[in-house]
């Protein structure tokens, strides 16, 4: 095999997994134009909290209630990366100008194949971009959470979080909430109770567990 050959197998292939890792961020329009559009009566005196990010975001219906003492606003959208929130950025965090923001971003990263290495990057450039625009907003990365249904991917998941907990303890201002470990075991298995039918998204045993660790960054 010539070198010429050689070097367009591995250019092709190289796009092989580009295209395979890219998602079309235009898939979520709708979602992100309601949560655009959508209005709130809050009142001033409160300090206002935003939570971006995928499906386990968006299905926390009630997590105003949770945190009565603030102003909160659930930007999650289903299904969504690293890359959407990135995309979306001005409409679903620059917008509001929070003085606290959750961002949980990871979960489908990794279960679409993306490794952690770039997921972490990804990450990185997201917190570069909100810390540019908003540099006294406190931002907490959420850790990926266990799941029934993706317990195949664990090592992957868990490989993720120690680099996003690295990445975070090296950076003012950025907390690492873990609510890896607390749905979890003595021996390491994930609580099988604190999720619907589907395995992947939590019920109320699930979003109290969040609630609690969450918590902690709000005192």
């Amino acid at each position: 095999m010539n070198n010429r050959k050689f070097c367009f197998i591995l250019f092709f292939l190289f796009l092989v997994v580009v295209v395979s890792n890219a998602q079309d961020p235009n898939r979520f329009k709708t979602q992100v134009d309601e949560l655009f559009n959508k209005e709130y009566n809050f009142s001033p005196d409160k300090k206002l909290v935003v939570f971006a990010g995928s499906s386990s975001i968006r299905m926390w219906k009630d997590v105003q209630e949770y945190f009565p003492n603030y102003n909160v606003i659930n930007n999650g959208f289903g299904g969504s990366h690293f890359s959407d929130l990135i995309f979306y950025y001005d409409k679903l965090i620059l917008k509001q100008k929070p003085e606290i923001l959750f961002i949980y971003e990871g979960d489908n990263d990794i279960a679409g194949n993306k490794k952690p290495g770039l997921v972490k990057r990804q990450a990185k450039e997201l917190y570069n971009k909100i810390r540019v625009d908003l540099p006294d907003t406190k931002i907490i990365f959420i850790s990926p959470k266990p799941s029934i249904a993706r317990e195949n991917l664990k090592k992957e998941y868990m490989k993720l979080n120690t680099r996003l907990k690295k990445f975070c303890d090296r950076k003012k201002n950025l907390d690492f909430a873990d609510v890896w470990y607390p749905a979890t075991d003595e021996n390491g298995d994930v609580f099988q109770d604190i999720f619907i039918e589907d395995g992947l998204h939590m019920n109320k045993k699930g979003y109290d567990i969040w609630g609690k660790v969450i918590s902690s960054y709000l005192e």
